[in-house]
């Protein structure tokens, strides 16, 4: 499987029920798998790795503090394997999204399992090279958001994304 899914908050074991996680596990694999059939240079989808884990507040602040300088939680933080030195000998191998279950459920303006899809494709585009620093930046990044989960959402075939 593409996405390697870890549960080690409390609050998504909590609000979440097995069966959304199992539906966020296969939305999140059909993403990966979309996401590689429209970019070729990552390799055959079956071959693309990331790793997705629903951590707490606590977890994410330390690490938003340690690996970005920003001493509070986050929603979502995006550790890149194909960034910096050794980048381009996995092309396959993203890297890891790591997203507060508890900022999602604060922050969401729909069902939780829907923020954290939105989340999770946000965290997969950086993994993915994009970013938003500017207003060009952040409309390319936000399209292929939409993409994204359109085709995690589908059914049927698989399509690019």
């Amino acid at each position: 499987m593409p996405v390697r899914l870890m549960v080690r908050s409390r609050a998504a074991k909590k609000a979440l029920s097995t069966q959304a996680l199992q539906r966020l596990r296969r939305q999140a694999d059909r993403m990966v798998k979309a996401a590689a059939l429209g970019d070729p240079d990552l390799g055959p989808p079956e071959e693309v790795e990331v790793g997705l884990t629903l951590a707490d507040d606590d977890e994410v602040h330390s690490l938003n503090r340690e690996y970005r300088g920003k001493d509070r939680p986050t929603d979502v933080l995006a550790f890149a394997m194909r960034e910096g030195e050794g980048g381009g000998l996995h092309p396959g191998l993203l890297g890891d999204v790591v997203i507060s279950v508890e900022t999602a459920e604060r922050q969401a303006r729909r069902a939780l399992d829907e923020e954290l899809m939105f989340l999770w494709a946000h965290g997969l585009c950086h993994l993915l090279g994009y970013d938003h620093n500017t207003d060009e930046e952040e409309a390319e990044m936000n399209a292929r958001m939409q993409a994204l989960l359109a085709e995690a959402r589908s059914t049927g075939r698989i399509k690019p994304a």
